[in-house]
C-alpha cells in the first residue's frame, strides 16, 4: 500500500501529525489522481495505482472508479474538466464496477473534508485506517478549492463555503458516487452542512454527516496567546510570494510570535518554483483562502440544523480542549435540535472527545475512531 502523507492538521492553521499506533494495513486500495499531462491527453485522468503487496501476489487490483471514456461515453479527446484534485483510498474488498453492471451494487463511500490551509492528505492516515476496519468502503479526500493540488485549478469566485460545498457536489456527481457519510473538520464541517443543505442528490438518504469542532454559525476564536487562522492568513498575505528558503518565512513567523508548530508546518506548504530553481512559492491561494475564511465566520446554518429534512443525520463533535470556543448558548441549541430531530424523522446528536484539542484526528485518533465508526458499522455493505 502506498503511504499518502499527512504532515497536517487540515483546519484553520494546521500542525505536524502525531504517530498514533494503527493495526497492520495489508492493503486498502490507493488510488492518486493525478494533474493531466501531455503524455495522457486520452483519458481526463492519470491513475497512479500503488498496491505493492496485491502485485507481489499477482492479485487484480480493484478499482471503483471507471476511466471517464467509459464513464460517460465523452470524446476522449475532450474529457470533462476537473473540478477538484483528489485522493481514493478503497478498502480490500472494494469491486471494480462498470457503469452499465447493475449486478455489483454502488460502493459505499464516505467522503472527508479538510479545513482551512490544509489538504486533503490530512485525512490519509485516518482514511487507510477506516478502509482496514471497513474494507467494503472507500473514502474520498478531497482538496477543497484554493488548496493542495486543486489551488492550480483557478478556481471562480465567490469563494464561500456555499461554493465550496457546490464543488464537492459536482465531484461526486462527475464520478458517479452516492457518499452515505460526509465527515467535515472545522471549515469543512460547515461544507458539509451546506453540501446536505443544497442537495438531494447525489447524496442518499439516509445520509449521515460530522461536523467536527464547528459549530452551525458564529466563529468563536480562542484564547490569548493562542494561534488564530485569521491573523496567521493576514500576515502570510504579507509575505513575499516567491521566498528563497524555507527558514526565512519560519523565522518570520516565530518573530510574530506564531508558535514553532504553526511556523514549521506552514513551510512545508512552500514549493520549488521550478526542477533546478532555489527559490519557493506557496502551494495554495492566500487571497481565495482569506475569503473562504471569512465565508465561514459569516456562514449561518443553524436553521438548516433545526429544520433538518428526513433521512438526515448530523453529528456534531466537540473537542474537550478545543480552542475555538463553544458558547453556551451553542450547546444548548444543539441539544434543542436533537430533541425536534427526533420527533421529525431527522438526527442531530452531540459527542465530546476527550483528551483533544481542536486539531481531533491528530490529538486524539484513537477515540475519533470509536466515536466516527458508529456511521460504518449502522450502514455497513
Amino acid at each position: 500500500m502506498s503511504t499518502v502523507s499527512s504532515s497536517s492538521r487540515g483546519c484553520g492553521t494546521s500542525f505536524p501529525s502525531k504517530t498514533s499506533s494503527l493495526p497492520a494495513l495489508n492493503s486498502p486500495n490507493f488510488i492518486r489522481i493525478g494533474k493531466n499531462s501531455q503524455s495522457d491527453r486520452l483519458s481526463s485522468h492519470r491513475l497512479s495505482l500503488v498496491h505493492e503487496n496485491r502485485k507481489a501476489r499477482g492479485a487484480t487490483v480493484r478499482m471503483a472508479l471507471v476511466d471517464e471514456r467509459q464513464s460517460t461515453g465523452q470524446n476522449v479527446a475532450h474529457p470533462p474538466p476537473r473540478i477538484l484534485a483528489y485522493d481514493l483510498v478503497q478498502g480490500d474488498l472494494v469491486k471494480w464496477r462498470w457503469k452499465e453492471d447493475k449486478s455489483v451494487p454502488d460502493t459505499p463511500t464516505a467522503v472527508l473534508l479538510h479545513g482551512i490551509l490544509g489538504s486533503g492528505k490530512n485525512w490519509g492516515t485516518f482514511a487507510r485506517r477506516l478502509a482496514h476496519e471497513f474494507p467494503t468502503w472507500q473514502f474520498l479526500l478531497v482538496d477543497l478549492r484554493c488548496h493542495g493540488d486543486s489551488a492550480s485549478l483557478k478556481k471562480r469566485g465567490p469563494h464561500s463555503v456555499a461554493s465550496t460545498a457546490s464543488d464537492v457536489l459536482k465531484l461526486v456527481g462527475q464520478l458517479r458516487l452516492t457518499p452515505r457519510v460526509l465527515v467535515g473538520h472545522s471549515f469543512g464541517g460547515k461544507v458539509v452542512l451546506s453540501m446536505v443543505e443544497q442537495a438531494a442528490k447525489p447524496l442518499p438518504r439516509p445520509v449521515r454527516a460530522w461536523v467536527l469542532d464547528a459549530t452551525p454559525g458564529k466563529v468563536r476564536a480562542g484564547g490569548d496567546g493562542e494561534d488564530h487562522p485569521r491573523e496567521l492568513i493576514s500576515f502570510l498575505r504579507q509575505l513575499p510570494k516567491v521566498v528563497s528558503s524555507k527558514n526565512e518565512v519560519y523565522t518570520a513567523l516565530m518573530e510574530e510570535g506564531f508558535s514553532n508548530d504553526v511556523a514549521q508546518w506552514v513551510v512545508t506548504n512552500l514549493r520549488s518554483t521550478g526542477p533546478s530553481s532555489s527559490t519557493f512559492s506557496w502551494a495554495f491561494d492566500l487571497d481565495g483562502i482569506a475569503e473562504l475564511y471569512q465565508s465561514y465566520e459569516d456562514t449561518n446554518l443553524w436553521n438548516f440544523v433545526e429544520n433538518l429534512p428526513r433521512g438526515v443525520h448530523v453529528n456534531f463533535l466537540k473537542a474537550e480542549r478545543s480552542l475555538h470556543r463553544w458558547a453556551l448558548e451553542d450547546l444548548q441549541r444543539i441539544h434543542a435540535a436533537e430533541e425536534l430531530a427526533s420527533e421529525e424523522g431527522g438526527g442531530v446528536e452531540m459527542h465530546v472527545l476527550e483528551d483533544a484539542g481542536h486539531w481531533v484526528h491528530t490529538d486524539n485518533p484513537d477515540g475519533l475512531f470509536r466515536i466516527l465508526s458508529s456511521s460504518f458499522q449502522v450502514l455497513r455493505a
